[in-house]
C-alpha cells in the first residue's frame, strides 16, 4: 500500500507545491492536494490546520507544507497534537528529523529553496525512518500533557 502524502501551501508556496506534487506523482506515493491551487492571497494558518487534521485523523501518513519561508506554516503546523512538522533547508536535517525527531509532516520554504534542492529535501525525508531507541524517550517528552 502506497505512502498516503498530503500537500498543502500557502500563495508563496504555491510554484514549489506544483514542482513536488508533479515529481511525487511520479513515484509510489498517494498525493493527497490540499491547496491551494492558485496563486491568490491566502492565510498559510488555514492550509497547516488543514494539513495537520489529515495527519491526526490518518487521512496522510505524512505530510509537505511550504509557504515563502517556511517559518509560519510549520509554526502553525506544530500546535496539533502528534503533529511533528520540521522545517528543513537541506537534505541532512530532512533526514535527521526522521531519524531522530520522528518528523511526520516537512515544512519548506517556496522563497528560500529552489525545486532541485526541494526534491532532494523530500527524497530524504520520505525515505529516511525513525529510529527510535533513546530517541522515542525524547518524543515523549515534546508535548505537554
Amino acid at each position: 500500500m502506497p505512502q498516503k502524502i498530503a500537500l498543502a501551501c500557502d500563495h508563496g508556496g504555491f510554484e514549489l507545491k506544483e514542482s513536488l506534487r508533479r515529481s511525487l506523482s511520479r513515484s509510489d506515493y498517494e498525493i493527497i492536494d490540499l491547496g491551494t491551487h492558485t496563486t491568490d492571497s491566502v492565510d498559510y494558518p488555514d492550509l497547516a490546520h488543514e494539513l495537520a487534521r489529515a495527519i491526526e485523523t490518518g487521512q496522510a501518513d505524512k505530510g509537505i507544507l511550504i509557504c515563502g519561508t517556511g517559518i509560519g506554516i510549520s509554526m502553525a503546523a506544530n500546535r496539533h497534537r502528534g503533529v511533528r512538522a520540521a522545517l528543513c533547508t537541506d537534505p541532512y536535517m530532512a533526514k535527521m528529523s526522521r531519524e531522530h525527531n520522528d518528523a511526520n509532516v516537512l515544512c519548506l520554504g517556496g522563497r528560500v529553496i529552489g525545486p532541485g534542492l526541494a526534491e532532494d529535501i523530500v527524497r530524504e525525508f520520505l525515505t529516511a525512518s525513525f529510529q527510535g531507541g533513546r530517541h522515542s524517550r525524547r518524543i515523549d517528552k515534546i508535548e505537554l500533557r
